[in-house]
């Protein structure tokens, strides 16, 4: 019987103005019902994800737990000091982020405080992370990360609306970086992005499950894109939404016919819980 149901956020568990949509209050109302654990999986950081649930009851997360920064960190819903914390090489990302400003490429970098900053970022770029808390924008004008100094580094992604020349820097960028330092993912049709070597979304499920004393076997992982894809093959049942991307599609158990953006999860509990705890 599942026990957790982890799910990305961006296009998957949130509508495209970074809300939650009204569908998915109440599965995690059934959710919490059925004694099943909804666990936040997101790249993003552990505060802006908290901020997605600011507003909602509180009650619906109790005892839960954040996985963020694609599994580099986990935190139990509430508590900002982490269980769990992976940093990225530095100098690996300082050589990145060179990289981004000598192609004026659009950046974000993450911080393990919660704050991200962002650079280069087109028009569209900038009005999409208007809806993310923490995001703080940085002067074209600065070519060094002393905005950051001081700050512990997590991640760094660059974006392109050309998803196709994200693959491109990825594959021209992978042989300059040693793999022993750092993974490479992509994610929202639209980033490339650069993370600690080891880390993604399905060893964040796999740790949580060894805190939680349960098998991986009781998770549900959901996701909609290439940094979802650990996850989904490491839960006991990997699910994508109606747009999952195709490059994941195929290693889904499951794949729903909503939409991320318009509310998934009542058809998740639908199809997958429900029937499982009325056949218990």
């Amino acid at each position: 019987m599942y026990k957790v149901v982890a799910s990305d956020m961006d296009e998957t568990f949130l509508d495209d103005r970074h809300l939650i949509p009204a569908p998915n209050l109440g599965a995690l109302a059934r959710m919490r019902e059925l004694g099943v654990l909804f666990v936040p999986s997101s790249g993003r950081p552990y505060q802006s994800i908290m901020a997605n649930f600011a507003d909602i009851d509180q009650g619906l997360m109790q005892g839960t737990y954040v996985i963020s920064y694609n599994g580099a960190f986990i935190n139990r819903y509430g508590d900002p000091e982490p269980l769990m914390r992976t940093l990225i090489d530095r100098a690996s990302l300082e050589w990145l982020y060179a990289w981004a400003v000598e192609h004026r490429q659009a950046v974000h970098v993450y911080t393990a405080s919660g704050t991200t900053y962002t650079q280069f970022l087109p028009p569209e770029e900038e009005e999409y992370v208007q809806g993310i808390a923490g995001v703080v924008r940085v002067d074209d004008s600065i070519h060094d990360l002393s905005f950051a100094a001081g700050e512990e580094l997590v991640k760094i992604i660059f974006m392109d609306t050309d998803f196709s020349k994200c693959k491109r820097i990825g594959e021209e960028l992978a042989p300059k970086l040693d793999p022993a330092l750092v993974d490479i993912t992509y994610s929202s049709n639209r980033y490339v992005e650069f993370v600690p070597a080891g880390v993604n979304k399905g060893t964040g499920l796999k740790h949580l499950a060894e805190l939680l004393g349960i098998s991986i076997a009781e998770t549900i992982g959901v996701g909609d894109a290439a940094n979802d894809l650990e996850m989904i093959q490491a839960a006991g049942l990997g699910v994508g939404v109606a747009n999952i991307t195709d490059d994941v599609r195929p290693y889904c158990g499951l794949v729903l016919d909503t939409h991320g953006e318009d509310g998934a999860f009542p058809e998740l509990v639908a199809r997958v819980l429900e029937p499982e705890h009325a056949a218990a």
